[in-house]
């Protein structure tokens, strides 16, 4: 048996979930994830941190628009998703170029000097920081409560999610997209495609020409703080050449070395010396050693090459849509792309400045 809808979006992530919650009041949906669970992939191994200077222009709009949402997640929680953190950029002499590079059209940040820099993380070693700045209003994010907070609002709009389904054959026929999986035959007029670090594969599997996506490894280790070291209150701290960062995680730290190694889409897990490279040189930037490593794990960050996601409806295939390519900018930007995906399947004019639109438009890689 067939069933049908207005759209079908293929992954379970919080791109897939927040359209599916945004194009619900007005259209039939049904979500296939080829996991048991939502979000097991990239959104499930976020840094969950909103940072609204992190990324490049277009970036940076999304950003904005998204706070506001993640701030008031009306239909999605009774209460913020966000809770003070701050973010803090610390530079080397060798690192002042891209430190420079990064405060360049960054709105709401503050110049520190190190002394400062060292009272607010204070296990940073003050000769290895030549300038500092700190956005104090970076926010950590309750990712889990959004991605199920989503999922609950896009079902009391009716729409369907059907886990255990990873695509095995898409054809279109007759103007629908007709996708074969485990779990049966579905049906629908658009096909929009949020399958993270699979979604070339499914480009390729319904014959649409691929938008070049790298899916790159991205590592994090959970290491204790010296003995008696309260590090709650402390911000994320991050090299600019980002080259590590940490992050307080539940009176532990979570340390990134903030590696980008291509790899082919699967699940993925953190490459050892890459992880010890990583924690040494962030041990040379601390006063502490990195005595033990309670746990590890890897996500995946997926880019086109402009680092710009790819947003709006195929060139060269009907009803095809693209929610993919959000790098490690996924979770905070999800607000204002599932917005804009909801707007432009169902014709309405998007709430984005036309610019921003334009760049996310999968017709500039063709």
């Amino acid at each position: 048996m067939t069933e049908t809808s207005d759209f079908l979006i293929i992954g379970g992530g919080i791109a897939g979930a927040g359209a599916a919650a945004r194009l619900g009041p007005d259209a039939s949906v049904i979500v296939l994830e080829m996991e048991d669970a939502l979000g097991r992939h990239s959104t499930g191994r976020s840094a969950a941190i909103y940072i609204r200077n992190y990324g490049n222009r277009t970036l940076r709009a999304l950003n904005a628009m998204s706070e506001p949402v993640l701030e008031n997640p009306e239909g999605i929680s009774d209460h913020s998703l966000l809770s003070p953190r701050g973010e803090m950029l610390i530079a080397s002499e060798e690192e002042l170029g891209v430190f420079a590079d990064y405060l360049k059209g960054a709105e709401g940040m503050e110049m520190l000097t190190s002394d400062e820099a060292v009272s607010l993380f204070p296990l940073l070693r003050k000769d290895r920081i030549a300038a500092a700045a700190i956005e104090r209003d970076a926010k950590d994010i309750d990712v889990d409560r959004f991605l199920q907070g989503a999922a609950r609002l896009a079902r009391r709009h009716g729409a369907q999610f059907v886990m255990s389904a990873p695509a095995r054959r898409i054809t279109r026929i007759s103007g629908q997209w007709r996708v074969e999986t485990p779990r049966g035959v579905f049906e629908a007029p658009v096909l929009i495609n949020a399958a993270g670090a699979w979604a070339d594969e499914i480009a390729a599997l319904a014959g649409v020409k691929k938008v070049g996506l790298v899916a790159m490894r991205r590592s994090a280790a959970i290491i204790p703080p010296p003995e008696g070291v309260d590090v709650t209150g402390w911000p994320l701290v991050a090299s600019a050449s980002e080259s590590w960062y940490a992050k307080p995680d539940a009176g532990k730290l979570m340390v990134s070395p903030a590696d980008e190694d291509p790899v082919a889409p699967h699940d993925v897990w953190a490459d050892d010396m890459v992880l010890a490279e990583g924690l040494h040189r962030f041990e040379q930037a601390v006063t502490m050693p990195v005595t033990r490593v309670e746990r590890n794990w890897a996500g995946l960050r997926n880019f086109v090459a402009d680092r710009t996601p790819v947003v709006g409806f195929a060139s060269d295939a009907d009803g095809f849509f693209w929610l993919a390519g959000q790098g490690g900018y996924g979770v905070q930007t999800a607000p204002a792309l599932s917005q804009l995906t909801a707007d432009l399947c169902l014709g309405r004019n998007p709430g984005l400045m036309a610019p921003v639109v334009q760049a996310l438009n999968p017709a500039r890689l063709v």
